[in-house]
């Protein structure tokens, strides 16, 4: 039997948030409520709690200013983005934006397989694309190192 790869902390933080602010795009729930709801659930224990606070509570405060960013990298208005991807997306541009210290390679990975886990058959694709397209506008820096630093100097 093979068993199933464990979750990081932030990795399950990741998820709930991302229950949260599906709640918050579909149901227009209020935060306090989607967190009072979230940490009842079953294996939120095992979530980095200040990263999912972070990501639920920033998610939505700045929910604006995330929209803007992403629908510059759309090809379609983003009313029809899915929630699911709209959310994974909100949670990868405040990432880029707010948690330096996840390179936005692993930000990318860990979005896309949210999407893979919770959207529609080829949601993670376009989820990919997009933040693909963000990325250099939020970690120029950071992927510039990167980049150099792989062309490197053999010894």
């Amino acid at each position: 039997m093979i068993s199933p790869k464990k979750k990081s902390e932030r990795s399950r933080a990741r998820e709930f948030a991302l229950q949260g602010l599906y709640q918050h795009l579909v149901g227009h729930n209020a935060v306090d409520a989607i967190d009072s709801f979230t940490r009842d659930l079953n294996g939120f224990s095992k979530a980095d709690a200040l990263h999912y606070d972070a990501l639920l509570q920033g998610c939505v405060a700045e929910s604006e200013k995330l929209d803007s960013l992403i629908a510059t990298a759309l090809d379609r208005p983003l009313a029809q983005v899915s929630p699911i991807e709209h959310a994974v997306m909100w949670i990868g541009a405040y990432e880029f934006s707010h948690c330096l210290d996840v390179p936005w390679r692993v930000v990318i990975n860990e979005c896309v397989e949210l999407a893979k886990e919770f959207g529609g058959t080829d949601g993670y694709k376009y989820v990919n694309g997009v933040l693909n397209r963000i990325a250099p506008l939020l970690r120029a820096a950071e992927m510039e190192a990167k980049m150099e630093a792989s062309k490197g100097v053999n010894p």
